[in-house]
């Protein structure tokens, strides 16, 4: 099998309403699909969403990375994976997120030439997945009704963006816990947007209100100010930003520095790297969870698929396409609630709806 044709996709979802976290607004999800074809007739699809002001790629620039990237693939066998992508890295060692695509596009292919859903092809099997929902930041009040809301639709967790201030974010939290009560567990996230002081005075604050964790209270590059917070925290903390590759997990492992592991598929650049951060956090002992960007449905289920194949995934963010105003995926992941299914049918299992695939700007590669 080889691969004789790639197209590249501007993949544009236009949201609801725009959202805000600590590191800005986004007002649509500008993400990029990678189509892989094959002399076999098999087809590969993937998903990136790059998140600027985590991953620093943006969707003009990943479409031209793709570009470089799709020749180097033209030609290649599609089932030799670690050989492609490490082609890719070392054409371009940075763009995880348009890599990713790459990635999820390689593992459908494979998995569909085993004829076997993904999950079960990364030597899984089919488990119960239950997202949370994520508030993005805006007003105490505002944020308390959304709660309310998530929690009338039966969410068994609620996340909570955070990292403005230690009095706003407090009184975010507070009004959240005395609208909905005490039971139902509160996730916080604050996206590198606290100081070292800040976090802490925070986490103590809410620290006995019924709060899973705290992901990336500090700037990601500070890993000695992560291990401090979490020697004096009574809030678990999670890593994100700080976490992209599996160097970062040896880090992250070697500094004591987190009590949780964020995999992001579009952060990690895709599932092959991935499989070695969970790796490394289950040696170490650190449960991790699957979360996501801002992926239409394609990239969710191949992210819901990874996660079911590892035990050690144990929380699971996979509610990106909560905030989209449109659905152009066919096939893949169904939500009940907050309860996630998996397809069963071979390789990712979803699909882009062709009327709104003609929509989309494109470029093709391929041998001719």
């Amino acid at each position: 099998m080889i691969i004789t044709a790639i197209t590249l996709y501007q993949y544009n979802i236009p949201l609801k309403a725009p959202i805000a976290i600590s590191l800005g607004t986004i007002e649509h999800a500008r993400n990029l699909l990678v189509q892989i074809q094959t002399d076999e007739a098999v087809t590969g699809w993937g998903e990136g969403s790059p998140f600027w002001m985590i991953v620093g790629e943006t969707q003009a620039s990943g479409l031209a990375a793709a570009e470089d990237m799709a020749r180097l693939l033209i030609g290649q066998n599609p089932l030799a994976i670690e050989t492609c992508l490490a082609t890719l890295t070392r054409y371009l060692p940075g763009h995880p997120t348009t890599r990713s695509a790459f990635d999820m596009a390689l593992y459908d292919i494979a998995a569909k030439a085993a004829n076997m859903p993904l999950y079960q092809f990364l030597g899984g099997s089919k488990r119960t997945l239950v997202t949370d929902e994520t508030i993005y930041i805006s007003t105490p009040e505002r944020m308390a009704d959304d709660a309310l809301r998530i929690q009338a639709q039966g969410a068994e967790a609620i996340k909570v963006k955070l990292g403005t201030n230690l009095r706003d974010d407090v009184h975010r939290i507070a009004a959240i816990r005395e609208a909905i009560g005490d039971v139902t567990p509160i996730r916080t996230d604050a996206n590198q947007g606290w100081d070292v002081v800040t976090a802490q005075g925070v986490l103590r604050t809410i620290g006995s209100w019924n709060v899973q964790y705290c992901e990336q209270p500090i700037k990601r590059q500070n890993v000695t100010g992560l291990r401090q917070i979490r020697q004096q925290s009574p809030v678990p903390i999670m890593a994100d930003e700080s976490l992209f590759d599996a160097s970062d997990a040896i880090r992250l492992v070697r500094e004591e520095a987190v009590d949780y592991f964020n995999i992001k598929l579009s952060k990690s650049g895709g599932i092959f790297e991935a499989l070695s951060i969970n790796a490394i956090a289950e040696a170490a002992g650190i449960p991790c969870m699957i979360g996501c960007m801002s992926e239409s449905r394609l990239g969710l289920t191949a992210n819901a698929h990874f996660a079911a194949a590892r035990q050690n995934i144990v929380f699971y963010d996979l509610d990106g396409c909560f905030e989209h105003a449109s659905d152009p995926i066919e096939g893949g992941i169904t939500y009940t609630g907050y309860v996630i299914s998996l397809p069963d049918t071979p390789g990712i299992g979803a699909s882009i709806d062709a009327t709104f695939l003609k929509q989309c700007s494109s470029k093709l590669v391929s041998l001719s």
